[in-house]
C-alpha cells in the first residue's frame, strides 16, 4: 500500500510539473487515483450553504482525500436541498441552534465555514469546542483581535484551524515561487496587485459593515495583500493606504469602495496594490526582479489562471481549485502536511493584521507600522 501510495504523489507532482496530458489521459488518471487510494478520507461538513458553499460542495465530488458528509445551515430548506443534491444523511444535519450536538458526531472531522465574515469567529470558536477541526473562508475574521481568539480556542481544544486559500495550491503560482526561490527571476525589485470588480445588489451582505466588516477590502482586496506576500516572499514592515469614495449611498461609513495601498518590506521591494468595488477586469499580479519578471491574469479567480513569465507562459494544467485544496486541507490535517505556502490561522492572522493597519492608514495619512 505505501508503494502505491508513492506512485500516487508520484503522479499528483506530475500534474504539476508536466502540463501535457490529454484529457482522456488525465481522466485516465483520476479513475486510478480513485481506485487506489487507500489512506484516510477527511469527512467534512459545510457550515454556510450559499453559493460559494455549494461551489466548494460540487469540487467536492472529485476528491479522493476529502468528502462531503455534513450541512449546517439556518435555513431549513437549504439541508433539504443539499440532503437530496449531495446524499447527505440526516444525522450530519445541523441549524445554528443545535450546531454544537456535532460534538457528539464521530463521523465529521471538519467544518467548513463559508457564511458573512463576522460569523466566522463564532461559528470556529463553537467548532473548536465541539472537537472539530476548523476551515474558514477568507478573511479569516473581522480584524486580528478576532483572529486570535479564533486561534487560541482552535489551540486549546487541540484542533488545527486552516483558512481557504485556494491559490496556494494553485500549479502556476506555486511554479513562479518555485523560479523566485531558485534565483531563476533574481532578486525581487517590485510587485503590483490589482483586484476589483463592480458590485451589484446594494443590499447584499458584503456592502453591510457588520456583516463584512468592511468592503472591497475584506473581500477582493485580500487576494492582493495576501499575493505580494507570497511571490515577494517576505513580510511587510510598513503600509500607506488611500480611500477614493464615488458612491457614499452605496458605499455607506465604514464601508470601503476603493482602497489603494503600498506595502514596504525589509529588502526595499515596494508593492503597489488596488482594491475596489466598481471596477471590473481587475485580477492581475506583476512581479517585477532583476532577472526577469512574472505576470498572472486572471491572476486569482477560480480559473483557469493565465500566467507568464520571461521565459514564456507557463501551461499548467487546470484542476478545479475547491478540489485541489480540500484534498490537500485532507493531507495537511490528517498526515501533516506541510505546504509550501501556509493555509494555517496564522497566515490568516497576519493579513488581518495587515488590514487593520491598511484602514489605519486611510484614516491618519500616515505610515503605519507592521509587525508580523
Amino acid at each position: 500500500m505505501n508503494s502505491r501510495r508513492h506512485f500516487l504523489h508520484k503522479l499528483s507532482a506530475s500534474l504539476i510539473a508536466l502540463p501535457a496530458f490529454s484529457g482522456r489521459e488525465l481522466n485516465e488518471i483520476q479513475l486510478l487515483n480513485e481506485k487506489a487510494y487507500e489512506g484516510p478520507v477527511l469527512r467534512v461538513a459545510i457550515l454556510g450553504l450559499g453559493s460559494y458553499g455549494t461551489r466548494v460542495a460540487d469540487a467536492m465530488k472529485t476528491c479522493t482525500r476529502a468528502k462531503l458528509v455534513g450541512a449546517v445551515s439556518g435555513t431549513p430548506s437549504k439541508i433539504k436541498d443539499w440532503q437530496t443534491k449531495y446524499g447527505i444523511p440526516e444525522k450530519n444535519c445541523y441549524n445554528y441552534e443545535n450546531f454544537d450536538q456535532i460534538k457528539n458526531n464521530p463521523d465529521i472531522d471538519a467544518v467548513y465555514i463559508i457564511t458573512p465574515n463576522s460569523l466566522h469567529a463564532p461559528f470556529a470558536i463553537r467548532t473548536a469546542k465541539a472537537g472539530k477541526h476548523v476551515i474558514c473562508e477568507k478573511p479569516m475574521a473581522l480584524n486580528a483581535k478576532e483572529g486570535m481568539t479564533m486561534i487560541a480556542a482552535c489551540k486549546a481544544a487541540n484542533v488545527k484551524l486552516l483558512v481557504g486559500y485556494r491559490v496556494h495550491f494553485e500549479p502556476k503560482t506555486l511554479e513562479i515561487i518555485r523560479m523566485r526561490n531558485e534565483g531563476e527571476l533574481g532578486k525581487v525589485m517590485f510587485f503590483q496587485g490589482l483586484c476589483g470588480f463592480r458590485i451589484g445588489d446594494p443590499s447584499q451582505w458584503r456592502l453591510n459593515k457588520a456583516l463584512a466588516g468592511g468592503g472591497s477590502m475584506m473581500d477582493i482586496g485580500i487576494y492582493a495583500i495576501n499575493g505580494s506576500r507570497y511571490l515577494v516572499g517576505e513580510e511587510p514592515v510598513w503600509v500607506t493606504a488611500q480611500e477614493t469614495k464615488t458612491d457614499p449611498v452605496k458605499f455607506k461609513e465604514g464601508v470601503d469602495e476603493t482602497i489603494t495601498f503600498q506595502l514596504g518590506f525589509p529588502s526595499g521591494v515596494i508593492a503597489s496594490c488596488l482594491s475596489t468595488y466598481s471596477m471590473n477586469n481587475l485580477d492581475r499580479f506583476y512581479l517585477n526582479c532583476e532577472k526577469g519578471w512574472a505576470e498572472m491574469q486572471p491572476s486569482t479567480g477560480y480559473g483557469p489562471i493565465k500566467a507568464r513569465t520571461n521565459k514564456g507562459e507557463l501551461t499548467h494544467t487546470h484542476v478545479t481549485h475547491q478540489t485541489v485544496q480540500m484534498d490537500e486541507m485532507s493531507d495537511i490535517i490528517l498526515g501533516g502536511k506541510q505546504p509550501l505556502v501556509p493555509v494555517d490561522g496564522e497566515e490568516g492572522l497576519k493579513d488581518l493584521k495587515i488590514i487593520d493597519a491598511i484602514f489605519m492608514a486611510v484614516k491618519t495619512g500616515k505610515k503605519e507600522s507592521l509587525s508580523l
